[in-house]
């Protein structure tokens, strides 16, 4: 069985992996000269940058795919938990270090309002059962017919799935920094927490479960571990290859083009790529009205400013993982998802991996990223010329409150913009995440990770069940498992 994979992401090696545990001959195509796909790795001057994601969570699914071939991830790959998850801070100058020490969450809970300690204790216990659905029996299962979604429809609404993340905390929690804090995870996956269904608030108790953990070297050392993997057991890698085209027959997937030259057959495609940039470039089939009206009335995902900088100060004092949030926080993520406006009261996440990993900056040095949610290219917002000024206030709003005299200390940065996620990384409105995980999008309702429309073409990845993130882009792999 010929299998060919398309994007090297952390779902195409999974996938890649899993086909080849199985017996399959697989081939891994890849757009750019170096693997990871938003994962990938940026280095510049003695800096490393990881690209993308750089929370590690449930690390077990990283881990079972060096099990599948009796090896011992500890001789690819050192993932460390970390002991303050998230640093929160607000514009008051308010910080709260949100971790795995009940003790230590409860105390801060309690200073902040009493109530709603008790509240908390109750959330948490919620978005167990949301977990133990939604994760454990629900994530890496095929939800390809629509009468198995229509079995999980009471269990579904009794986890009030019907509510958005922020309105389930809300129901627990009095106070308004709680809420925020405690509702923010579908963030970390492309949704707005005011209107992503409450379904993701698992993420929370995931975390609780296992933790948040760091690859030392980061996450891009993961990638490096895993390609060490796949070549140990000649999985087929072709770098700067990208699919241009696919050929079917009688709607079955025959081979694909490389690169518009080169062919390829296979009796499978499984793409990492994004699935609306695959069904809207990569396929000449007939119509299919039904799905063509699901695709149209699809909603995309935020796009992501990410701002990478190394200074020659080193700043002690500020956590691995800190989330900013601005005044007008509901405002500000109303106009990225609805009015596709910039608003100048931005919210962030700072990434700091020289925290815990000296090796990513030089020594006597600072690496970090920011990442702030903005419109997605539906926007029409042109980045050439608002790229400059969105670093600017970036780097004012994170020398007001975290990084003291930052302007003078930075000696290199350079930036993306919704552009490099829709040029480079072929996502559709240059969206960081795919779509967005809305109920009306989620499970059944996502891109199918077996092809609605053409036989032997499989999906992986954020746009497809169950969702975007690492744990979900793994697990989708385990979906793919079990249909081929």
């Amino acid at each position: 069985m010929k299998s060919v994979i398309i994007g090297s992401g952390f779902g195409g090696i999974a996938a890649a992996l899993r086909l080849k545990a199985k017996g399959h001959h697989v081939t891994l195509v890849e757009k750019h000269s170096d693997l990871g796909g938003r994962a990938r790795v940026f280095e510049r001057n003695g800096f490393k940058f990881d690209g993308g994601p750089t929370v590690i969570t449930a690390p077990h699914l990283i881990y079972e795919l060096f099990e599948l071939f009796n090896k011992k991830p500890a001789d690819y790959i050192n993932i460390k938990p970390l002991d303050i998850w998230y640093r929160f801070v607000f514009e008051d100058g308010f910080k709260f270090d949100y971790s795995g020490d009940e003790n230590s969450m409860k105390k801060q809970i309690k200073n902040i309002n009493e109530k709603d300690v008790n509240g908390y204790i109750k959330l948490v216990e919620f978005t167990k059962k949301i977990f133990d659905k939604g994760f454990t029996e629900l994530s890496d299962v095929p939800f390809d017919k629509p009468f198995f979604m229509m079995k999980q429809l009471p269990a579904l609404l009794n986890l009030k799935s019907y509510k958005s993340v922020y309105s389930l905390v809300s129901s627990y929690i009095e106070n308004e920094k709680l809420r925020r804090m405690l509702s923010m995870h579908p963030l970390l996956v492309g949704g707005n927490p005011f209107t992503t269904t409450s379904i993701y608030g698992l993420i929370l108790y995931l975390e609780k479960k296992w933790g948040i953990h760091y690859s030392m070297g980061g996450t891009g050392a993961i990638i490096t571990g895993l390609e060490k993997l796949m070549l140990e057991e000649n999985i087929e890698i072709l770098k700067k290859s990208e699919a241009t085209k696919f050929f079917t027959e009688n709607g079955i997937i025959k081979s694909l083009e490389i690169n518009n030259s080169d062919k390829i057959y296979a009796d499978n495609i499984i793409c990492n790529a994004d699935p609306p940039s695959v069904y809207d470039h990569l396929i000449n089939n007939k119509k299919n009205s039904l799905f063509d009206w699901k695709r149209k009335r699809m909603d995309y995902s935020m796009g992501l400013f990410v701002y990478y900088f190394g200074t020659k100060k080193v700043y002690e004092n500020v956590a691995h993982h800190t989330i900013k949030f601005g005044n007008k926080y509901e405002e500000h993520l109303k106009d990225i998802f609805e009015n596709k406006k910039l608003n100048n009261d931005i919210s962030y996440y700072l990434h700091r991996p020289s925290a815990t990993d000296k090796s990513m900056a030089p020594d006597g040095h600072d690496c970090f990223y920011v990442l702030v949610p903005v419109p997605n290219n539906q926007s029409k917002i042109n980045w050439k010329d608002e790229g400059d000024k969105m670093k600017n206030l970036v780097i004012k709003k994170m020398q007001d409150h975290l990084l003291p005299d930052l302007k003078d200390n930075i000696v290199e940065d350079f930036y993306l913009t919704p552009d490099y996620f829709e040029n480079e990384l072929n996502t559709k409105y240059g969206s960081g995440f795919s779509i967005q995980p809305k109920f009306s999008q989620s499970a059944y309702f996502r891109f199918h990770n077996k092809s609605e429309i053409c036989k032997g073409l499989y999906f992986v990845g954020a746009g497809t069940h169950p969702g975007a993130g690492v744990p979900g882009v793994l697990s989708s792999a385990k979906v793919l498992d079990k249909i081929i």
